[in-house]
């Protein structure tokens, strides 16, 4: 029996398990680019390279869809079309519905996606189908959402004359809270409509996307490019559950920006006369740091100075201090950002 009983994989976290997914589909990626002429030069056509795929699905900055916990989801349920992602919405957002339940029916064989309870809706519907009598169906849903109590046995009799499978009624016992199913209808339309926009408008996408992270947006080295994201994502991992609060924030916001230059795009730096003060924009096909997002520029500074020099250019770096009434870590941030490229210092002639 130790023979077929493999304890590492078997009683793998959640982590641990999409870590080695990952990692087979980057070993196949990199198969095909050697092996498969087609495939390669169909990557190559979109300047892609095997060690730009880090992982199996795209949805990192889409709402309710980016987080690990529902990237796993998505990777388990692999859904087909939009009612398959109203499902999912529905079993990541209740208690007990996906983890220990859902997720152990679908792995077994024992149910589909499509089969098992997502909302609170899904048990009056199915048992309504069953022949269940109205009152009775609702009655059950009620209790089930609510996750309390168990089922009853007359409850219990009554689904099983019914024809209801026995794992469904024990689904129904394990779960402690479900998710409307209106509400999961909203949060999927919201997240399709901005996969639409990641599709088809990405720089934008990743604009707006940025202009909401960034207080926490590491300017620094992000600009340097993928390999410097990739080494700042490695060395959060290497802390593991030591890694700060702010550094598991700042991973999100890493996954996005190295997704994004694997998607060929690019970022270019803050720029006088171009940037806004707390939004990215997207400037020639690229997207634009605004002056927030320069260390030691706060809010205040960086509306103050993109107001001040729409009302009249800046000549020298010294008129922009004084009317943009910057302080020196703002104004030590923007020339080393190279803001102030192309402004004397001074408009003072020097005779020496």
């Amino acid at each position: 029996m130790e023979r077929y009983y493999q304890k590492e994989i078997e009683c793998a976290s959640q982590e641990q398990i999409k870590a080695w997914q990952d990692e087979r589909l980057v070993r196949q990626v990199r198969h095909v680019w050697d092996k498969v002429p087609y495939y390669r030069a169909k990557m190559e056509e979109k300047g892609v390279t095997p060690e730009d795929i880090g992982c199996q699905i795209g949805t990192y900055g889409l709402p309710e869809l980016g987080t690990p916990f529902v990237q796993q989801v998505l990777i388990d349920a692999k859904p087909h079309n939009f009612a398959d992602l109203l499902q999912i919405s529905g079993l990541t957002h209740g208690t007990n519905v996906w983890l220990n339940n859902a997720q152990d029916y679908i792995r077994s064989g024992t149910a589909t996606m499509r089969e098992v309870i997502s909302t609170r809706d899904d048990i009056m519907n199915y048992l309504i189908l069953k022949g269940v009598e109205n009152e009775t169906a609702f009655k059950i849903m009620e209790i089930v959402r609510k996750g309390k109590k168990d089922l009853d046995d007359e409850q219990v009799a009554t689904m099983k004359e019914h024809n209801v499978p026995d794992w469904y009624i024990d689904s129904c016992n394990k779960i402690k809270y479900m998710f409307p199913r209106a509400h999961a209808v909203a949060y999927t339309m919201m997240s399709f409509r901005m996969a639409w926009y990641k599709v088809y408008y990405p720089q934008e996408f990743y604009a707006t996307y940025f202009t909401t992270k960034v207080a926490n947006f590491d300017a620094e080295t992000i600009l340097k490019g993928k390999d410097a994201i990739l080494a700042k994502m490695e060395e959060i991992d290497a802390k593991g559950t030591n890694a700060a609060p702010k550094e598991k924030d700042d991973y999100t916001i890493y996954e996005v920006a190295y997704e994004m230059y694997a998607r060929g795009y690019e970022f270019t730096p803050a720029r006088l006369g171009k940037s806004l003060a707390t939004k990215f924009s997207v400037d020639n096909g690229k997207v634009l740091l605004p002056f927030v997002a320069i260390e030691g520029v706060g809010e205040n500074a960086a509306k103050a100075f993109q107001s001040e020099y729409e009302i009249k250019e800046f000549d020298t770096v010294e008129e922009a201090v004084k009317r943009a009434k910057l302080n020196r870590t703002a104004v030590e941030g923007l020339r080393n950002h190279g803001v102030f490229e192309g402004l004397a210092e001074t408009d003072q002639l020097s005779m020496f």
